[in-house]
């Protein structure tokens, strides 16, 4: 395991100097605050005065420095390098306190239901942009504001059922299937911080804010490659195919005598060189086998004759010799074995700070890396510092806290 550091005494990141405002819960928006935040950015989160409600989502918890219960995984792994303001935004005096932080800010990003700034006298095009036309709004919510589903709430697996993500995964026996992780929240999070950096980008050369309206739903839409291809083609309904890729063949995991591996044969040439490794020479002239769509009509055929001349190999040795002659294998691992891997220390996938431990960050930058500067905050941990960073006196501060406007515990 290894700390991201070779960049951090070089670089503060490629978004140093950009200032956000983060007003998100859960895992969508916190997943890309704190994409924006491995990279530099300086993200202020603030928390309502339950605190975010992942916090809770353990066990796993580590210990806070007094030895009580500190905060779940859930919550540790997506909200490291963000300070913590505990402010409750349902008092003016709170909304206040937001508007004070916005001044200077680059970004808002939040999630709460469609019409709750509105509500709080907060909305983008009738205060904020008004207000603040630099500023680039960002809005995570499971369906957006208006449509059939406007403004009705969303989670990772509601919406992977109701976009059709579940029923293309598992296998005919299984029936539909949630994906275990929950990939419509973290391609949310991803998208949301493309959407981010593209309108910053675009402000560049306008000196305009803009709204950036990001759903579950339309990114739970955007990841049904290339099944959605496949039935806008051929109007068939795709079904669940299990391991085995519905347009590739041989694709899929295979059994060996010691793991499952798995093997993605692309094209024609890298099959008959998978079948000239496993000295199946004839194999490719097969009729049933010759193109890929034949390959992908008798699979099953193809599949057992396979796994007949790999059920003596040992599948880790295997995966090596295969992809040292440029053919894609390799081993299906469990969590533990992924990230104790050497290639994982040596692509520092493994970060640590003190008791802090979780997944680097994926974004490899040559002249401005990312990586963790600060574990993922206390409740409230920051917000003395960040009040009067933006001019707050002592005596505010108190009174803020005195009024349960700024909350030091949790309710």
């Amino acid at each position: 395991m290894t700390t991201e550091g070779k960049g951090l005494a070089r670089s503060p990141g490629a978004l140093a100097g950009l200032k956000v405002v983060d007003l998100t819960r859960v895992l969508g928006g916190p997943y890309c605050t704190m994409i924006l935040a491995d990279h530099g950015a300086e993200v202020i989160k603030i928390e309502p005065p339950q605190g975010d409600e992942v916090r809770e989502w353990g066990p796993p918890f580590l210990p806070d420095p007094d030895g009580s219960r500190g905060a779940a995984s859930y919550f540790i792994g997506v909200n490291r390098n963000k300070q913590s303001l505990a402010l409750d935004l349902s008092k003016p005096e709170g909304r206040q306190v937001l508007l004070r932080l916005l001044e200077d800010a680059d970004v808002l990003v939040e999630n709460f239901k469609p019409g709750a700034m509105e509500k709080w006298g907060l909305g983008y095009e009738e205060v904020l942009s008004q207000r603040f036309p630099s500023l680039v709004h960002c809005r995570v919510s499971g369906f957006g504001a208006t449509g059939p589903r406007g403004g009705l709430p969303g989670y990772d697996a509601i919406i992977q059922a109701m976009v059709g993500l579940m029923s293309i995964n598992g296998t005919p026996d299984s029936g539909p299937t949630r994906m275990a992780t929950p990939i419509v929240d973290l391609a949310t999070g991803l998208y949301s911080t493309i959407g981010i950096l593209m309108a910053l980008q675009e402000r560049a050369r306008s000196g305009q804010g803009q709204f950036v309206d990001m759903t579950l739903h339309d990114c739970g839409m955007a990841l049904l490659h290339p099944q959605a291809a496949n039935f806008l083609l051929n109007n068939k309904r795709p079904k669940a195919t299990g391991n085995p890729h519905p347009n590739i063949s041989p694709y899929s995991a295979f059994r060996t005598a010691t793991c499952q591996i798995f093997v993605a044969c692309g094209n024609d040439p890298a099959f008959r060189k998978f079948c000239a490794f496993l000295e199946l020479p004839d194999l490719p002239a097969d009729p049933r086998f010759r193109t890929n769509g034949d390959r992908v009509t008798n699979r099953d055929a193809l599949t057992a004759i396979l796994e007949e001349k790999l059920s003596h190999r040992d599948g880790h040795a295997l995966c090596d010799e295969l992809l040292a002659i440029g053919l894609p294998a390799g081993p299906v691992l469990h969590i533990d074995e992924a990230l104790a891997e050497p290639h994982t220390a040596h692509r520092e996938m493994v970060t640590e700070l003190g008791d802090f431990r979780a997944l680097g960050t994926p974004i490899k930058l040559s002249r401005t890396p990312g990586g963790t500067r600060s574990a993922p905050p206390r409740f409230n941990q920051h917000g003395d510092s960040v009040l009067a960073r933006h001019g707050f006196s002592p005596e505010e501060i108190e009174a803020l806290k005195r009024d349960g406007v700024v909350v030091d515990e949790r309710r």
